[in-house]
């Protein structure tokens, strides 16, 4: 009878335990410590490449506006240079066309 009882106590094994026993087992282990490690690497790479996504992003839209502001800053200097404007102002300020002995040319 005693050893009826025995017996029936060695097979109610916790499931819990004879999971812990199978994954530590020097069989298995490996595996799932391999498995964890190149998870853990595969998620560590993608938050990398989404954190370089938005900075690209962030970049990009940076140089578009620089580049407006370039396109904007040669407008403005187009408008400022134009012949018609500075015909005005020298007009304003007294200015008249040089004559012919006036002009000197510099060699290059």
């Amino acid at each position: 009878m005693a050893t009826a009882s025995r017996r029936s106590k060695s097979k109610n094994i916790n499931p819990a335990t004879a999971l812990k026993d199978i994954i530590f087992s020097n069989q298995v282990f490996p595996f799932v410590l391999t498995f964890f490690v190149l998870g853990l690497l595969f998620v560590l790479f993608r938050m990398k490449g989404v954190e370089l996504d938005y900075k690209i992003t962030s970049v990009n839209k940076d140089i578009e506006r620089v580049t407006l502001d370039n396109k904007e800053l040669k407008a403005k200097k187009a408008r400022l240079l134009s012949v018609k404007r500075l015909r005005k102002m020298a007009g304003k300020y007294g200015l008249k066309q040089p004559r012919q002995k006036q002009i000197i040319v510099l060699p290059d």
